[in-house]
């Protein structure tokens, strides 16, 4: 009786043995399924619904100014308190109504040009003009160098402003720097990429990385760094020359930010509407898709970058026009229940 028992007992054994690594691996498997990269809604903005609207990043506050909404083209300005999360109107946009426009920081100061306005008979604009924050005033500076446009990028590196690409009846590929300083632009030569519009551009260590868009009915997949003086071709974002790191990144009316090092393109247009996020490494010049955009899918959004967090708000799927704004946490695992 002892011994069957004791046979008895093994097999209990081996059998709580076997189940415990079961679990072990199925612990291990849903760990691996596990992703970083976690989007959480905040507040809802105060104003009308948009897309097209500029979006710049002054201290710990974020700006958003202009816009469409389906019906109008918009001249408000409204100021984001990114550490309590609520809205403020600040003192409206004084130039001529606008969508499409791009903006950028420089020395604490909010800078917007360009943009479209298809009610008034300009149609593509190049006006450009200075926000200050501390006055909550507008203040009209030179004119954007370049040819009337709309669906450009702009950013800011080295204490300098850029405007370029964009649409001014036909695709453009042209640069121009701006001088706060002296209130002048000049030309910047050597960006040997596509003509295109609707691109996307973000900014890590003073270095822009610049990408996207559309030319003659097609996505370009060409991606360059913008250091100020060099322009480098990096790997192309339709990348299959190696099987382990296929991606195919094509859009256009894309959202970027930069945020701990790494980039960010999210949602816009492709085929379709997209939700997808893409992040992307420029110590190895790679790109990662990491977890979707949790908001519904859209384009021609805005975000805000602060030192710790990055936001996606507004934009538009269709004739629908959003207002709900997202922070983005990258070191926190993914959950959509949040």
């Amino acid at each position: 009786m002892r011994k069957i028992s004791s046979i008895k007992t093994s097999s209990i054994s081996l059998m709580l043995l076997v189940m415990a690594m079961l679990f072990i691996g199925c612990s291990d498997s849903d760990d691996d399924d596990d992703e970083y990269g976690n989007w959480v809604e905040s507040s809802t903005f105060d104003g009308n619904s948009r897309s097209g609207a500029v979006s710049f990043t002054i201290g710990d506050k974020g700006y958003l100014v202009t816009g469409y909404d389906g019906d109008d083209y918009l001249s408000d300005t409204w100021e984001y308190n990114s550490e309590n999360d609520y809205w403020v109107q600040k003192a409206d946009f004084p130039g001529t109504a606008r969508s499409g426009a791009v903006g950028f920081t420089i020395n604490g100061k909010g800078y917007l040009g360009t943009g479209y306005n298809g009610d008034n008979g300009e149609d593509e604009l190049n006006d450009f003009w200075e926000y200050d924050p501390t006055t909550d005033t507008w203040l009209q500076k030179a004119d954007f160098a370049g040819t009337a446009r709309y669906g450009a990028i702009g950013f800011a590196i080295n204490g300098n402003g850029y405007i370029g690409t964009g649409y001014d009846g036909s695709q453009q590929k042209d640069f121009y720097k701006y001088d706060a300083t002296t209130d002048s632009w000049e030309q910047a030569v050597g960006f040997g990429g596509e003509k295109r519009q609707d691109a996307s551009v973000f900014v890590i260590n003073e270095v822009a990385y610049i990408g996207l868009g559309i030319h003659n009915g097609a996505y370009e997949e060409d991606f360059y760094s913008f250091d100020g003086t060099n322009w480098t071709r990096l790997t192309d974002l339709d990348d299959d020359d190696d099987d382990d790191d296929d991606y195919e990144i094509l859009l256009s009316g894309g959202v970027a930010f930069s945020l701990n090092g790494k980039g960010y393109v999210a949602t816009g247009v492709s085929s379709a509407i997209t939700n997808e996020v893409f992040e992307y490494d420029p110590s190895t010049d790679t790109w990662e898709e990491v977890p979707d955009f949790e908001g519904t899918s859209r384009q021609d959004a805005s975000s805000f970058t602060f030192d710790d967090k990055a936001y996606v708000l507004m934009g538009r799927s269709g004739s629908f026009y959003f207002d709900d704004v997202w922070e983005f946490r990258p070191d926190e695992l993914e959950n959509e229940d949040d």
